[in-house]
């Protein structure tokens, strides 16, 4: 069987495994104060133009999500997200469980719009009764979004000026950032995203890493603090070089963008040849996620050779299935889907 069903099937790119055995006889001071963490955090502010954001590394998506927005909001304020977000549909409440509200609103292709921000935004400004509800306060985003498409630069400017309108704190969750900023399509970089956004995180898990995620802050008074919400939330790792090792390999010679891009090509390739024998989309995703819709039949068939993510039944009795390629995909995984698809 091949799985196909997430980008997070394997252990880690060999680069990351060369340089955790290179540094494994060396001794290094713990939680995140160590060289290799300095070293990584100026490795990813190259790209960043932001001479005064703050990285902090953390262990994965979920818990990066709501130590940020614990953090960042006081009790009584929420989030606004889409209902696609993963912190409201794969994280058991995370973001609930640290007190805070989620504002839910209906995505379009995967995002959430600047219009539909203003509204809640503007609900609350509006409402006498402020004390009696929660105060939107943070956005949620994701770059890729849950289905794999991506916000324009513009749109993320349309975003952030209502942000600043209302005084509204700007999130990016970048659990895929790699395969995001990899894509033909994208105008967005990261400097782009520095210069936009109030916090944003570069995955590491799903992009090559073990595991670990590099949470970027440009904003002081969130950076403020931040090490002790990290260590309240179990954020903080003791043994924190392992991080630091991890996200300087990537970063240090561009590893962290080159190994998405053949991730995308045969993403492309998967979803031509499903087009060729007229396999709908569900949505089209320039990104590694590629998302059909599949009849019973279909869908037997896919399954007697690989692994993929059921996504959701729809009202006409078909089925949405996702896969996915990654920094790890062969060659070979690709021209196996490809020959079933050809069978169609």
């Amino acid at each position: 069987m091949y799985i196909m069903k997430n980008d997070y099937n394997h252990g880690a790119h060999p680069a990351i495994l060369e340089a955790l055995m290179a540094t494994n006889d060396q001794s290094f001071n713990g939680y995140g104060l160590d060289p290799m963490c300095e070293k990584a955090e100026a490795e990813i502010k190259k790209y960043l133009d932001c001479p005064n954001a703050h990285v902090h590394f953390l262990l994965g998506g979920t818990q990066t999500n709501y130590t940020l927005i614990a953090a960042a909001l006081k009790p009584f304020q929420s989030v606004i997200c889409a209902d696609c977000g993963h912190v409201n549909g794969h994280e058991t409440g995370a973001v609930e469980n640290t007190g805070h509200k989620l504002l839910i609103q209906p995505n379009t292709n995967g995002k959430l719009r600047a219009e539909q921000i203003r509204k809640e935004a503007a609900t609350y400004a509006n409402c006498d009764c402020q004390e009696h509800v929660t105060q939107p306060k943070l956005v949620y985003l994701s770059f890729p979004t849950a289905f794999g498409t991506l916000y324009s630069k513009q749109e993320l400017l349309d975003i952030k000026a209502v942000c600043d309108e209302f005084g509204l704190i700007l999130f990016i969750d970048g659990a895929r950032m790699s395969y995001g900023l990899a894509a033909p399509e994208n105008d967005v970089t990261l400097a782009d995203l520095a210069a936009i956004a109030d916090a944003f995180y570069l995955g590491g898990t799903k992009c090559g890493t073990l595991f670990g995620e590099a949470l970027v802050l440009t904003k002081e008074w969130l950076h403020q603090d931040f090490r002790a919400y990290m260590k309240q939330n179990g954020a903080m790792l003791a043994k924190g070089w392992l991080l630091g090792v991890q996200f300087d390999t990537m970063f240090k010679d561009g590893l962290y963008f080159d190994i998405a891009k053949q991730a995308i090509d045969y993403a492309m390739e998967i979803k031509a040849a499903f087009q060729a024998k007229n396999v709908p989309l569900y949505i089209d995703s320039p990104t590694n996620q590629q998302f059909i819709i599949a009849d019973d039949a279909l869908m037997a068939k896919l399954g007697e050779k690989f692994i993929y993510e059921y996504i959701e039944g729809l009202d006409d009795g078909r089925h949405v299935l996702r896969f996915c390629t990654s920094w790890s995909t062969k060659r070979e995984e690709v021209d196996a889907l490809l020959a079933v698809i050809d069978t169609l």
